[in-house]
C-alpha cells in the first residue's frame, strides 16, 4: 500500500486536483460560516424569544422552546434530507448548495441558542433588576449591560461549535455538495489510493480546525481571570 501511494504521489498532487481540493476546502469553510455567522442571529432572536416576559407571549417562548429543544436532538443528516424533500414537494428552485446552508443555519440556531443563553445566563439577575430601575428597556439592557460581560462566556464555547461544524458540513456531501468530503469521494473514484486521496482531505480538516481550536481556547484562557473578577 504504501509503495503505490509514493508512486501516485506526483501524478496525484497536480495542479488540477489541488485547486479542486482547495476550492472544495473553502467551500467547506464558507458552509461553516455562514452557518454559524446566521446560526448567532437567530439563535439571539431564538434566547430573546424565550426571555420575554408575559403571559401574552407564552406562546412565543413555547415555540421557541421546542424549536431548539427539538433540533438540538435530531441528527444533522436528517435534518438535510426533511429540508430536501420539503423544498423539492413545494418545487423551490433551490441548489444543493443552498438546501444545505438552510440545514446548516435550522440546526445550528439551535444550539447557537444554547450557548448564548449560557452566556445571558453567567450575568447575575441583580444587573438586569438594576438596568430596569434605571429605566433600560430590555434592548438596552441587552446591549450595554448583558452582551459586553455575555461575550466573554459565548465565544470560546461558539469557536468549539465551529470548529465541530467544520466536521459536520462533510454530511453535505450526501447530497452532492461539492465540499471536501465530497471531493475526496469524487477524486478516489478516478483511481488514486483512498489513503492518499484522504489522507489529504484529514490533512486539510486539520488546517480548518487546528487554528480555529487553538484560537478558541486562547480565548477562554484570556477571558476566564475576567469571569472571575
Amino acid at each position: 500500500m504504501l509503495d503505490r501511494i509514493i508512486s501516485e504521489a506526483p501524478r496525484f498532487f497536480t495542479y488540477y486536483n489541488m485547486v479542486f481540493l482547495l476550492e472544495a476546502m473553502g467551500r467547506t469553510l464558507l458552509m461553516a460560516l455562514i452557518g454559524v455567522s446566521l446560526g448567532f442571529v437567530l439563535g439571539f432572536l431564538l434566547d430573546f424569544a424565550r426571555r420575554t416576559p408575559g403571559r401574552a407571549w407564552l406562546p412565543l417562548r413555547v415555540a421557541a422552546t421546542l424549536y431548539v429543544e427539538t433540533f438540538r436532538r435530531i441528527p444533522f443528516l436528517v435534518i438535510l434530507f426533511i429540508v430536501l424533500f420539503a423544498i423539492q414537494g413545494f418545487r423551490f428552485p433551490v441548489s444543493l448548495f443552498g438546501v444545505a446552508m438552510i440545514a446548516i443555519c435550522v440546526i445550528s440556531s439551535a444550539f447557537c441558542a444554547e450557548i448564548i443563553r449560557a452566556g445571558f445566563d453567567s450575568i447575575h439577575q441583580t444587573q438586569w433588576d438594576t438596568a430596569a430601575v434605571m429605566n433600560f428597556g430590555r434592548l438596552q439592557t441587552l446591549r450595554h449591560v448583558v452582551l459586553p460581560q455575555a461575550w466573554r462566556v459565548i465565544l470560546p464555547p461558539a469557536f468549539a461549535f465551529m470548529v465541530m461544524f467544520i466536521k459536520d458540513t462533510a454530511l453535505a456531501s450526501q447530497l452532492g455538495v461539492v465540499e471536501l468530503t465530497f471531493a475526496g469521494k469524487v477524486l478516489s473514484t478516478r483511481g488514486f489510493s483512498a489513503m492518499l486521496v484522504f489522507g489529504t482531505v484529514l490533512v486539510l480538516y486539520f488546517a480548518l480546525s487546528y487554528p480555529l481550536s487553538r484560537l478558541g481556547g486562547w480565548l477562554e484562557r484570556r477571558l476566564a481571570p475576567s469571569r472571575g473578577r
